[in-house]
C-alpha cells in the first residue's frame, strides 16, 4: 500500500511523476505529493485526497525540476491531511523522503531528534527518516541514508533526494516493494512497474536490505555495508493497454469481464487433457517429493484465503493429502506444526502481501518447502519461494480482487490434478476434470452475457443494509468471497456462512428485509441446500439463488434466480463467483461509490 515513483534525467519530471502516481492510485489514495530539486532546496507540492487534488495544486502553483519523487498515501501514522502527505522534509528543506511501510521505533527516534533540536511538522513516522538523514548528512546522500537506516526498526521502501547532493535518487527497501526502471540517459524508481511502464520495460528489483543510487546515466545496488550487489535486469512483457480501462466504467468491471481470457491464460500450456494431467515446471519438486507429501499448509489473506479453502477441499478429496489453511497474519504468531516434510503454499496476488511473505519465511525457517501462487512476476514472494505457479492474469488494478481469485482457483486445480494423478487419480477421472476445465472460459463468458439480469437484481437491493451468503461444500468459500466483495465496495454489512450453520445463530436475523444469497448449483449437496432455502423462505427472507438448471424443487421458494452453466462439483466456484462479483459491483455503482478505490482499503497490503 502507498505508491512511490521517482525520476532523474534531463526532462521536467513533474508530468511523469503525476502520471506515475495516477497509475498507482489503487495502492493508496488519501493524499499525494511530489518533491523536486530546485535552485534553493527541495520544492514541495502536496494535497489531501486523490491525485486530482494534487494536479489542481500543481496547476495553481507550478513546480519544475529534472530530479523528483512522488507518493500516493494510504495512511498509517497520522490522519489523511496535507501536512501528513508525503514527501516529508527535514528542518533545512533540502532533503525529501517518500516512504512505504512502518518505522516501529519512530516514537523513540522522534523523541531523541526533538531533544537534539529538530522540529517536526507532521504526525507521520516517515518524517523521522528525513531528520535522521539530515543529522547524518556530510555531503554524500547515500552514506547519510545508510547511517539513518541502521537506526531504524520496521519496514520501508524509500526514495530520497537532496539539493545538497543533486541529480541523484537514493532508494532502499526492507519489506516493501521497490524497483528501478532503466532508461536512455534517465532512470526511475517505483514501487510498482505500472508507474513507469510508459517509459521503460527494463527493470531491476531490489531485495530486502538493498539500496540503490540512481543518476541520469548510472545505477548502483549495494547493501547496508556498502557491498555491491549484482542484479539481473528483467524485461516487462505486458502492455500499457492492460492497465487502462478499455472503455469500461471501472477497472473492476473490466477485470470481471476479462475472466474468460485470464482463466484460459492460467491454464495455457499446463493442461494435458488426454492424459488428465498438468505440467507445472516451476514447482521445483521431484516426483518422489510429491509422492512423499503428507501435509500441506496453505497460507493467505482475504480473497486469497478463500481460494485456499477451495484448494484444501480439492487436494484432500482427490490427492488424499492433509491440508491446513491458515490466515497468514496468525500463522507466524503461534507455534505451528511445520517441518521439512511439510509443503507451504502461499497465495498472494501481488506477491508482496506482508503477512503472507512473513508466513512463508517462517515456514522456510522451520524447514518446509515453499510454493508461491502469485500474479506479479518478479515480486518478493516469487523471488524467495522454492517454486511457484504464476497466475498470468495480467495486472489487477481494482482494489477488490476478481480475476485473480478465479485464476488462483484454476492454479490450485492444476496443482491438485498433478498431485492426484501422481498418487491415486485415474486417467479417466483426470481427463474428465481437464475437459471440464477447458470448458470454463466459454461458460464464464456465457454468465457475463447475462450481466444485465444481475444488474436488475442489484437495482432491487441497492438500499439493503445487510446481506447473508450461504453455500455448502465447495461453495461455502464462494459464499465468503461473495460477502467480502459486497462489504468491500458497497459498505453493506454482509456475512458468509455454511448453509447448515444458519440454524446455529444467523437464522435469528432473517426477516422480510434480509436478502439471502444461496449458492446452490446441482452438485452433491444440492438437496441439502434446498432444505436450507425452505427454512429461509418460511421466515420471510428474500431469496436469491445461483443455480445451474431448471429445478422443480425450487418452485415457490425463491424470489430471484441467477443461472450458471453446469460443471463438475470442484469447478462450480469458478462459475458461481462471477455473478456474485457482478452483484457487488452493480450494487456499489448504483450507490454512487468509488468501486475501484473503496474507502480504507489499498491493493497491496505491505504492512501488518
Amino acid at each position: 500500500m502507498c505508491g512511490i515513483v521517482g525520476y532523474v534525467g534531463p526532462r521536467i519530471a513533474t508530468p511523469m511523476l503525476i502520471e506515475g502516481l495516477k497509475r498507482m492510485e489503487y495502492r493508496g489514495y488519501d493524499s499525494a505529493g511530489v518533491a523536486l530539486l530546485g535552485d534553493d532546496g527541495v520544492d514541495l507540492r502536496r494535497a489531501k485526497g486523490k491525485i486530482a487534488a494534487l494536479e489542481s495544486t500543481v496547476a495553481t502553483r507550478p513546480i519544475e525540476g529534472t530530479t523528483g519523487i512522488g507518493h500516493t498515501r494510504w495512511a498509517t501514522h497520522g490522519a489523511p491531511s496535507e501536512k501528513n502527505a508525503h514527501p516529508q522534509r527535514d528542518c533545512t528543506g533540502t532533503i525529501a523522503v517518500v516512504h512505504n511501510g512502518i518505522i516501529e521505533n519512530y516514537t523513540v527516534l522522534r523523541k531523541r531528534l526533538i531533544e537534539a533540536g529538530h522540529v517536526f511538522k507532521s504526525d507521520t513516522d516517515t518524517e523521522v527518516l528525513a531528520h535522521l538523514i539530515e543529522a547524518a548528512f556530510k555531503g554524500n546522500l547515500e552514506e547519510a541514508v545508510t547511517e539513518a537506516l541502521n537506526l531504524v526498526e520496521g519496514t520501508y521502501g524509500i526514495a530520497v533526494i537532496s539539493s545538497q547532493d543533486p541529480d541523484k535518487i537514493v532508494a532502499a527497501r526492507k519489506g516493501s516493494p521497490l524497483l528501478i526502471g532503466l532508461g536512455d540517459g534517465e532512470n526511475y524508481v517505483a514501487s510498482d512497474v505500472a508507474a513507469i511502464l510508459q517509459h521503460t520495460r527494463q527493470v531491476v528489483y531490489l531485495d530486502d536490505g538493498e539500496m540503490a543510487v540512481l543518476t541520469p546515466t548510472t545505477y548502483r545496488v549495494f547493501d547496508l555495508e556498502a557491498n555491491d550487489v549484482p542484479k539481473n535486469v528483467n524485461r516487462i512483457d505486458w502492455d500499457l493497454e492492460q492497465i487502462e480501462k478499455g472503455g469500461f466504467e471501472h477497472f473492476m468491471l473490466k477485470e470481471i469481464f476479462e475472466q474468460p481470457q485470464t482463466i484460459e491464460n492460467t491454464m495455457r500450456g499446463r493442461l494435458v487433457t488426454e492424459e488428465g494431467f498438468s505440467k507445472l515446471g516451476g514447482l521445483n519438486l521431484t516426483k518422489q517429493e510429491m509422492l512423499d507429501l503428507e501435509h500441506i499448509i496453505i497460507t493467505a489473506c482475504g480473497t486469497s484465503w478463500h481460494s485456499a479453502l477451495i484448494g484444501k477441499l480439492m487436494i484432500e478429496d482427490l490427492a488424499r493429502i492433509r491440508v491446513d489453511v491458515e490466515y497468514a497474519s496468525e500463522f507466524r504468531y503461534r507455534n505451528p506444526i511445520v517441518d521439512d516434510k511439510s509443503l507451504c503454499v502461499v497465495i498472494s496476488q501481488s506477491g508482496e502481501t506482508a503477512d503472507t511473505l512473513a508466513a512463508m519465511r517462517e515456514a522456510k525457517r522451520r524447514g518446509a518447502k515453499t510454493l508461491g501462487l502469485v500474479n506479479v512476476v518478479g515480486s518478493t514472494i516469487a523471488r524467495e519461494d522454492d517454486g511457484g505457479i504464476y497466475l498470468h492474469a495480467g495486472p489487477e488494478i481494482g482494489v477488490a480482487s476478481t480475476k485473480a481469485f478465479t485464476s488462483q482457483v484454476i492454479a490450485l486445480t492444476l496443482l491438485t490434478l498433478k498431485l492426484a494423478r501422481l498418487r491415486a487419480l485415474s486417467v479417466e477421472k483426470g481427463r474428465a476434470i481437464a475437459q471440464a476445465m477447458e470448458a470454463l472460459p466459454a461458460q464464464v463468458q456465457q454468465i457475463l452475457e447475462n450481466a444485465a439480469a444481475v444488474e436488475a437484481i442489484a437495482d432491487r437491493f441497492r438500499d439493503a443494509t445487510n446481506f447473508l451468503y450461504l453455500g455448502r461444500g465447495y461453495n461455502f468459500p464462494v459464499a465468503l468471497e461473495g460477502a467480502l466483495k459486497l462489504k468491500e465496495i458497497s459498505y453493506i454489512h454482509a456475512e458468509g456462512y455454511p448453509a447448515a450453520e444458519m440454524k446455529h445463530g444467523p437464522i435469528a436475523l432473517i426477516d422480510e428485509n434480509m436478502p439471502v444469497v444461496f449458492i446452490a448449483p446441482h452438485d452433491s449437496v444440492f438437496e441439502k441446500v434446498v432444505s436450507n432455502i425452505s427454512e429461509v423462505k418460511a421466515r420471510g427472507g428474500r431469496v436469491i439463488v445461483i443455480t445451474s438448471r431448471e429445478e422443480p424443487s425450487l418452485a415457490g421458494k425463491i424470489d430471484f434466480e441467477i443461472r450458471i452453466p453446469e460443471t463438475i462439483d470442484m469447478l462450480y466456484p469458478v462459475l458461481a463467483v462471477v455473478p456474485l462479483q457482478l452483484l457487488a459491483y452493480y450494487i456499489a455503482a448504483k450507490r454512487g461509490l468509488n468501486v475501484d478505490q473503496p474507502r480504507n482499503l489499498a491493493k497491496s497490503v505491505t504492512v501488518e
